[in-house]
């Protein structure tokens, strides 16, 4: 793509399609030479669309912001999904110690879920009595734990890996595939929080 030498776009991955902002909240889509919403950006992101967002004039990437604005009008025109409960104790993390935290555990939880998204419709569908949400819910709890205890002081990295995979293995019925998924995950997030703790 040429740019015009007073094009402050930073370089992205080849694939990602980039979206500018303009001064006027005009958001324009280099790949298709338009003019974009907020709610095309949203599909978009429903789609599987990679996309960055920048600021047109300072080539800052805004994309993180970008998203928690559709998120913002997702809840307000009525698509409420985050729970009251759930948004006070997110804002309650901000400044705590355990901040740095929280976007690699959520990050893994929603990945957890998704991976697991087709099977918790199927336990809807047969109408199960169990939640069928327990089995991510304590594997989502072996994450966190295992991470405090990296990050809180006095505790040694790694020394409860064992209890938190014994906590994080699902429901006896799942593969031993799934199982070692779920550890090269945890012992993924592990690394990621020794190199947090150092």
């Amino acid at each position: 793509m040429a740019r015009k030498s007073d094009d402050k776009t930073p370089d992205v991955a080849d694939g990602t399609t980039v979206i500018k902002k303009y001064a006027n909240r005009r958001l324009y889509n280099t790949a298709s030479s338009s003019y974009i919403t907020l709610e095309d950006l949203a599909k978009m992101v429903r789609d599987n669309v990679e996309f960055v967002v920048f600021d047109a004039k300072s080539g800052e990437d805004i994309t993180h912001s970008i998203l928690t604005q559709i998120i913002m009008d997702e809840e307000s025109n009525g698509g409420q999904m985050l729970p009251v409960s759930f948004l006070r104790q997110l804002i309650g993390m901000y400044g705590n110690s355990m901040q740095t935290l929280m976007p690699s555990y959520l990050e893994a939880s929603m990945t957890n879920f998704r991976q697991n998204q087709t099977k918790i419709r199927e336990a809807f569908d047969k109408g199960m009595s169990a939640n069928p949400l327990s089995a991510i819910h304590e594997t989502n709890m072996a994450l966190m734990r295992a991470a405090a205890d990296t990050l809180i002081p006095g505790g040694i990295p790694g020394s409860n890996k064992k209890a938190a995979a014994k906590q994080a293995t699902p429901a006896a019925d799942t593969s031993s595939e799934e199982i070692s998924a779920l550890r090269d995950q945890m012992a993924a997030m592990q690394k990621k929080l020794d190199e947090l703790g150092k």
